[in-house]
């Protein structure tokens, strides 16, 4: 008894609609048991996930600010120490520079 090419493409189709519910299913229920787990230790997202990376939708990428390493005494600007470096510390001993 052979299975014709129509009769697999409908098992793979059931099967691939079983495969999807039985995700559905255990996606549900570990998301119920982490939710329990939270509520009976009194945790937080922010607890579970201490990055941030709590909320999705925030859509945002996370900037991590890098706190200035220079400073110009004549204008007041600040340089990270990254990237191309600015006209007014070009060529220049960076030591009297440094933010102290």
């Amino acid at each position: 008894m052979t299975t014709s090419y129509k009769e697999l493409l409908q098992q793979r189709e059931s099967l691939e609609q079983a495969i999807q519910e039985a995700r559905a299913r255990e996606i549900s229920q570990a998301v119920q048991k982490v939710r329990d787990m939270m509520a009976e230790y009194g945790l937080t997202a922010q607890d579970v996930f201490p990055s941030g990376r709590a909320s999705k939708s925030s859509g945002s990428k996370s900037v991590n600010k890098v706190a200035p390493k220079y400073k110009d005494p004549v204008t007041g600007q600040t340089w990270t120490g990254r990237g191309k470096a600015p006209k007014w510390i070009e060529g220049q001993d960076r030591a009297k520079f440094l933010i102290a």
